[in-house]
């Protein structure tokens, strides 16, 4: 548990838009985790799998809440907020002014890419987890990532046009 919980709370906060409703979603699905390893084929990762109880029981939530995404989204340097104190793959992957410009561009892309990104280049699951994870084919989870980063690509230059240019 300890492992994976700022990758599950991570995950909340993306689908639940809002850190109290992605700490109860967290436990929730940390409780469904205890009930249901019987469940669980011990040659599959577990990852992918708690990831996607994880995202089931958010969207449960928000059915059962009757939510409906806020106007003005969660900062993205919110859902990296966890509660582990060693290095995350979030932490590793940005710094400094890069960070805060990507959390902006993100913040600015569709739901589903910025789900695509947050899983694979956040997260580092492999395209075949997240194709599982979302039941959705291989292929789609390819070009979703692909559009994913040109979005991702044009919001970083409409924030900062000047970002990646060499002088």
């Amino acid at each position: 548990m300890r492992q994976t919980q700022g990758r599950v709370f991570a995950i909340a906060v993306h689908y639940m838009r809002n850190r109290e409703e992605a700490r109860d979603a967290s436990q929730e699905a940390f409780v469904k985790v205890f009930r249901g390893l019987h469940t669980l084929d011990p040659s599959a990762p577990f990852l992918p799998w708690l990831l996607r109880l994880t995202r089931n029981c958010c969207i449960d939530r928000q059915r059962r809440l009757k939510v409906r995404t806020p106007e003005r989204p969660v900062p993205i340097n919110e859902a990296l907020d966890t509660a582990v104190d060693d290095p995350t793959p979030e932490d590793n992957w940005l710094t400094g002014a890069t960070r805060r410009l990507v959390h902006r561009a993100m913040n600015a892309l569709t739901e589903k890419n910025r789900e695509i990104l947050l899983l694979h280049d956040i997260q580092q699951l492999k395209l075949e987890e997240i194709a599982q994870l979302l039941q959705v084919p291989i292929g789609t989870v390819k070009s979703r990532s692909n559009r994913a980063r040109i979005e991702l690509a044009k919001a970083i230059r409409k924030i900062d046009p000047s970002y990646g240019v060499s002088a």
